[in-house]
C-alpha cells in the first residue's frame, strides 16, 4: 500500500480522540462520582447536543443512567495529575473530590456539581439511552454552560493519545471560512 503499513484495529481510537479530555461528574442521593472520559462528540448545536461514552464497567454508568444528568467539567493542563488520577481510581469506595482536593460547587439545573478548578462546565441532562445497554452510548443536552471568567481564549486542555500520552493545544491558525 505503498506508503502505509497496517495499524492494528485496537489502536484506531488513538488516531481520532474527538476533543479534550473532560471530568464527569454524577450524583444519586448523597454520593457524588468523578470520571475521566474522552469518549464523547457533538451532535447538534442548537441545542447542544453531546453524545458520549461511559463504561458499563465505571462507578459512574449506573449514576447516570439512574440520575440522568450530570455535568461535564472541562478541565485544563493546571490538574494533568488530577484528571488521570480520577481516570485510574474507582469512585465505589473512594470520594474523588476529597482524595484529589478537587472542590465541587453547586450547578444551577442538575444536581452533580461543578468542578471549581475546571476552566469551562456544562450541565447535562441525558435526552436517550436506548444505545447505553449495547454500546454504552448515551445522548445528552446541555442545559447549562459556565466559564471561567479569566480571559484564556485557548486555555491548554488536554488530549488523549492512549497509554498515558497526552497533547497541549499548540499553533493557534485561523483560515478563511463562511462559517459563522
Amino acid at each position: 500500500m505503498g506508503n502505509f503499513k497496517p495499524y492494528p484495529l485496537k489502536e484506531v481510537y488513538r488516531l481520532i480522540e474527538p476533543g479534550p479530555v473532560v471530568l464527569v461528574t454524577t450524583a444519586l442521593k448523597d454520593e457524588k462520582n468523578i470520571m475521566t472520559m474522552s469518549w464523547h462528540t457533538m451532535i447538534d448545536f442548537e441545542p447542544p447536543i453531546i453524545a458520549c461514552v461511559v463504561s458499563n464497567r465505571n462507578h459512574s454508568f449506573n449514576i447516570l443512567r439512574k440520575s440522568k444528568e450530570c455535568v461535564i467539567n472541562i478541565p485544563t493542563s493546571k490538574i494533568a495529575q488530577e484528571v488521570v488520577g480520577c481516570g485510574n481510581t474507582s469512585g465505589t469506595n473512594k470520594n474523588k473530590f476529597e482524595y484529589f482536593h478537587l472542590t465541587p460547587t453547586a450547578a444551577s439545573t442538575v444536581k452533580a456539581p461543578l468542578i471549581k478548578e475546571c476552566y469551562a462546565c456544562l450541565e447535562c441532562k441525558v435526552i436517550d439511552s436506548s444505545l447505553a445497554t449495547k454500546y454504552n452510548l448515551f445522548f445528552l443536552e446541555v442545559k447549562k454552560a459556565w466559564i471561567r471568567k479569566e480571559k484564556t481564549k485557548y486555555p491548554a486542555t488536554l488530549h488523549h493519545f492512549g497509554r498515558g500520552h497526552f497533547m497541549l493545544p499548540g499553533k493557534i491558525i485561523k483560515i478563511a471560512s463562511r462559517m459563522k
